[in-house]
């Protein structure tokens, strides 16, 4: 998908599972979708905004995200995480999934790239 984020699909009639690499860093932008949505991280660490909250999920914990719900991502540390939608999502069957595809990391903090 990018050099930031990969995926391996699994997918049934009604509901699909997908293994999410993320390096450290990945952003998933802001998105929201028909699916149900359960993340479970089995190793590393994912910041989610979510309507208008900040959750961090961390390994062995799970994140429930109901359908529509505006959502973003960010890796803080490489991460594998456990996807589970129903019902399954066709953007990603497709490849119409430009927003997971351009690669966006999340600016280093304490750095802007000034000399001072």
């Amino acid at each position: 998908m990018s050099d930031m984020i990969s995926r391996k699909i699994i997918t049934g009639d009604k509901a699909m599972v997908a293994q999410v690499f993320l390096k450290k860093g990945a952003v998933v932008p802001e998105h929201h979708h028909e699916s149900e949505q359960i993340t479970y991280i089995l190793e590393g660490a994912l910041k989610f905004e979510i309507e208008g909250k900040v959750v961090v999920v961390r390994k062995g914990e799970v994140l429930s995200i109901p359908s529509n719900v505006p959502h973003r991502a960010v890796a803080m540390e490489d991460t594998l995480d456990l996807d589970i939608f129903s019902p399954i999502r066709i953007d990603w069957l497709t490849n119409n999934d430009a927003y997971l595809r351009r690669g966006d990391r999340e600016p280093v903090s304490g750095t802007s790239g000034i000399p001072g």
